[in-house]
Parts: C-alpha cells; structure tokens; sequence
C-alpha cells in the first residue's frame, strides 16, 4: 500500500533540501499516518491508514470506533 490517506487521497509533498550554500538535493515530506477504526454507513468497522490531520476531522465528527 502506497503513502497515502485512505480517506482523503491525499500523498507526499516533494521539493529541495537547501544548504547554506543553496545546493538543491531532492527531498520528501511523508504523512504522519495512522492506524484507525472507522465504521461505514453499514455499521461495517474497518481499519485504515489517515494522516494525523484527517484524525483529527474524524475525531471531531465523532466517527472514530473505540
């Protein structure tokens, strides 16, 4: 499974590590990613992997399982 939200899609940023020198190396910025229950609309409880700032939506919706 890739490093993305399960729920909002979204990825890893991408840009340039900067020296004092202003050298520019390639560089990666990845979610913080989570393990949560979420029930569906069925009832159905599943576990998937959000990034903390869509945790925090869910938290504040009250859809969080557990």
């Amino acid at each position: 499974m890739a490093r993305k939200d399960a729920l909002t899609g979204k990825g890893p940023l991408s840009g340039n590590r900067r020296s004092h020198a202003l050298n520019a190396t390639k560089r990666k910025w990845n979610l913080n990613l989570q393990k949560v229950k979420v029930m569906d609309d069925n009832g159905k409880v599943m576990t998937v992997k959000v990034s903390a700032r869509t945790l925090r939506t869910l938290k504040k919706n009250e859809q969080i399982v557990g």
